[in-house]
């Protein structure tokens, strides 16, 4: 332990993409570390088996590293509370369940999900809250013990008080008060005996000695169950802070339906991680005009956690372009700026495949830009026009590409081979030749009809970048439909 005991933790799921808001909240903790003395550590929260994903692990972890984070413990070097990947820790969380139970803090649920659905769909059409109705409280020791030994499927629900509220002070909001009839009795423990975010969230925290919590405003409404945890195990809680959301200029929540979220994104787009850390850190910090361009050094000297802001933090695009800028122009030396643009170039294999598959489809070296430019392109500049010489009508094309943007989501390993096979899946789907679905990708993903080939040009580009060249194709036929 550090000589101020202050300890806080990042702790993402390997579900997808690494998302700039886990940047944001990372960066906050890891400020409010430095600020305290203290250690700031990394955990991996994976509980959602069928989700989570050793490519997205290490997509967070390489994340994470680029914005220049460091950190004093994690799954990739250790440390003394570890393991620092929650399901290397599964044995570790069935005792405290079966505390809870022998406590009567928590009880068995038989509940089959048909039968959920069922009374949640009751509860919506009678306007109320849906939340667990308490059924299998009911049970008789007997009872359980019977469906046990008969092999009927349980998960572990904790138990809410019926009367009352839950108080506390939160580090940004202050005193908060949730009444308990509004908190649902959560599952801590799946069928599959994994624990849920919440009940491996606060055991965790409590045996790697985390002293405070910060993570998004999302999560407040959870506190009551956490908090009851911390009490029913009889442990000293930990300082909870909620930062805002960090929010598009029309104050609707970032998401990748609307704007690029990933970091991966801004990283191939060519954003230096100063800049972005730079740009996330002003969220965090009070300054004079003059005074934004600040290195990780500066941030954490102005970094004031007792006086932070409850208003959403407005994702500005271009105000990030103009800070990428200066940090271009101001703080790299020549040497600097040519290593940062062969580093960028170079990054995902994005240069070498490319010239790679170029080779064999030019005859003198100038056709490059042309054909391979796209890779290194931060937009392609879609127009309407440039679908225009695809033979299927616009309203074909526009079906195409929307149907394509939510199976792509759905590839876990992104590589030439899934994104294949899952192109063929689609034109299977829709009762259309391969040649007719892709065709218009080759224009979204390339701004050409003529290009390197399809699947390994979304491969290299990667995830992120395909999702919203494919936004803007579909924007951009979208206005051709409209036209006609």
């Amino acid at each position: 332990m550090t000589a101020s005991g202050v300890r806080v933790r990042i702790a993402p799921s390997p579900t997808g993409e690494p998302h700039v808001g886990t940047a944001y909240i990372a960066l906050f903790n890891y400020l409010f570390a430095k600020k305290h003395g203290g250690e700031f550590i990394l955990r991996i929260e994976d509980t959602d088996a069928t989700r989570s994903t050793p490519e997205f692990e290490t997509k967070v972890l390489d994340a994470l590293k680029w914005c220049g984070l460091e950190w004093k413990e994690g799954p990739d070097i250790g440390g003394p509370y570890g393991p620092y990947r929650q399901s290397d820790r599964k044995d570790m969380y069935q005792p405290y369940a079966q505390e809870l139970l022998d406590k009567g803090h928590a009880f068995r649920c038989f509940c089959t999900p048909e039968r959920l659905e069922q009374m949640r769909e009751t509860q919506r059409a009678a306007g109320k809250q849906p939340k667990y109705d308490g059924l299998c409280l009911s049970l008789t020791a007997e009872e359980v013990t019977a469906k046990m030994t008969s092999g009927e499927s349980s998960v572990i629900r904790m138990k809410i008080p019926t009367e009352g509220s839950c108080d506390f002070t939160d580090g940004v909001y202050g005193d908060v008060s949730i009444p308990w009839d509004s908190v649902d009795m959560q599952v801590l423990i799946k069928g599959d005996g994994m624990p849920t975010y919440h009940m491996a969230n606060v055991i965790d925290d409590h045996l790697m000695k985390i002293t405070h919590v910060a993570r998004g405003e999302e999560w407040l409404a959870s506190v009551p169950k956490h908090i009851l945890l911390y009490r029913y195990f009889g442990w000293d809680q930990p300082v909870f802070m909620h930062l805002s959301l960090m929010r598009n200029a029309d104050k609707s929540k970032l998401s990748k339906r609307k704007n690029p979220t990933s970091i991966s994104y801004y990283s191939a787009l060519g954003y230096i991680p100063e800049a972005l850390m730079n740009f996330l850190g002003l969220f965090f910090i009070q300054i004079a005009e003059g005074e934004e361009l600040l290195t990780m050094e500066e941030l954490s000297e102005k970094f004031d956690p007792d006086n932070l802001s409850k208003a959403g933090a407005i994702f500005d695009i271009q105000k990030l372009d103009w800070l990428n800028g200066r940090w271009i122009r101001e703080k790299l030396s020549e040497e600097d700026f040519r290593t940062r643009v062969l580093t960028w170039a170079m990054e995902n294999d994005r240069l070498q495949a490319g010239l790679r598959l170029s080779q064999t489809r030019i005859s003198k070296l100038g056709e490059l830009p042309d054909l391979a430019g796209f890779l290194l392109k931060s937009d392609l500049g879609l127009q309407p026009a440039d679908f225009a010489k695809i033979k299927s009508p616009p309203e074909e094309i526009l079906e195409i590409l929307n149907a394509v943007q939510p199976d792509l989501e759905k590839i876990l390993e992104w590589n030439v081979e899934t994104i294949e096979a899952e192109l063929r899946a689609v034109a299977d789907r829709m009762g259309k030749k391969l040649k007719v679905v892709v065709a218009p990708l080759f224009v979204a993903v390339s701004g050409s009809s003529r290009s390197l080939p399809l699947f390994d040009s979304m491969a290299i580009l990667g995830r992120s970048v395909v999702r919203q060249r494919l936004k803007l194709a579909s924007q951009a036929v979208a206005a051709l439909v409209g036209s006609k």
